[in-house]
């Protein structure tokens, strides 16, 4: 009997020994054919440019109660302070099915990974302003595992529905409050397609107070000149960029690496070999380490995170 046992589990080994060799060789081809849709591209219809005015069209809007943005664990004390910016977050994907393109908006799978999403992310800016997140038809998951043309079009109409929601922001937005802008992901890809268009070389940039491109790569030679806002170098800094990259340990950045350098850069030359901007998210600043005791808000319950770097960018606007 004990033989059996200990053949069983020399079985289980060699088994999970073989399943870790096949995906380190075949992993992007079956992630492929896990996610990649095998359906035909649908035409998104342009939706109407009223339609982000419906309170049903945002996770989180300062007058839409109960929405995942606002919560906090039952330990945290949010520290008294004026919540002075208006915050716009596009969440990352959560449509995980190969059965279309695009993300319906009554999926109700991909809506409640989105809340999740939004509830463990956006909420960190809970005591720096109000946070406003839409709803918007997101390119699956499978549009990042390939190059087909239909991963393009997906993304372009998901897009569209970002800029709707962007546009009644700003419409909705005193003209005299400061904004940030924070995405992950997908959320990230389409933030740098509105700093290009909305707000590089217009009277907005001066209202961002910074802009969280958080999980996709920014190009410091290819892409960032054409989004109109410098990176951030202090803590203090505002009117400008952090961007940063996180792997589990140990780290295997290598499937980024790939993907970023078989593209173009927004100045139309290879992004191969460029440096991605990399922003400490403790210190704030670019080429820096962190004690992880510095990492308040995870380390130490019941925190005061007004020292945090998005937290003290609000002040050069405020006095300026």
């Amino acid at each position: 009997m004990v033989r059996k046992f200990l053949y069983l589990v020399a079985f289980l080994i060699a088994l999970a020994i073989a399943a870790a060799i096949a995906w380190a060789i075949f992993g992007q081809q079956i992630a492929r054919i896990a996610f990649v849709p095998s359906a035909e591209f649908v035409v998104q219809k342009p939706m109407p440019s009223v339609v982000y005015a419906a309170k049903g069209m945002w996770y989180a809007r300062p007058d839409l109660p109960g929405n995942p943005a606002t919560w906090r664990p039952n330990s945290f004390r949010e520290p008294e302070r004026p919540r002075t910016a208006a915050v716009f977050f596009i969440h990352p994907t959560s449509f995980l099915d190969r059965s279309a393109w695009n993300a319906p908006l009554d999926d109700k799978a991909s809506r409640d990974l989105a809340e999740t999403f939004i509830k463990g992310q956006a909420s960190a800016f809970n005591g720096v302003g109000d946070i406003w997140a839409p709803r918007y038809r997101q390119a699956t998951f499978g549009s990042f595992l390939t190059t087909q043309a239909e991963a393009a079009k997906a993304l372009d109409a998901a897009y569209a529905d970002v800029a709707l929601a962007f546009n009644r922001f700003i419409a909705e937005v005193a003209v005299d409050r400061p904004i940030i802008l924070a995405g992950h992901s997908q959320g990230s890809l389409h933030l740098m397609r509105l700093l290009r268009e909305k707000v590089a070389g217009r009277p907005l940039a001066r209202r961002i107070v910074a802009a969280y491109v958080v999980g996709w790569p920014i190009s410091i030679e290819r892409d960032l000149s054409a989004l109109g806002l410098p990176a951030c170098s202090t803590p203090t800094q505002s009117q400008c960029i952090l961007s940063w990259q996180s792997f589990a340990t140990p780290a295997d950045p290598q499937s980024v690496v790939d993907a970023y350098d078989a593209t173009i850069g927004f100045d139309g030359k290879p992004r191969r070999g460029t440096g991605m901007l990399c922003t400490n998210p403790l210190t704030g600043t670019r080429k820096a380490s962190a004690p992880p005791a510095q990492n308040l808000g995870a380390l130490i319950p019941n925190a005061d995170l007004t020292k945090g770097p998005h937290t003290l960018r609000l002040r050069p606007y405020a006095q300026a």
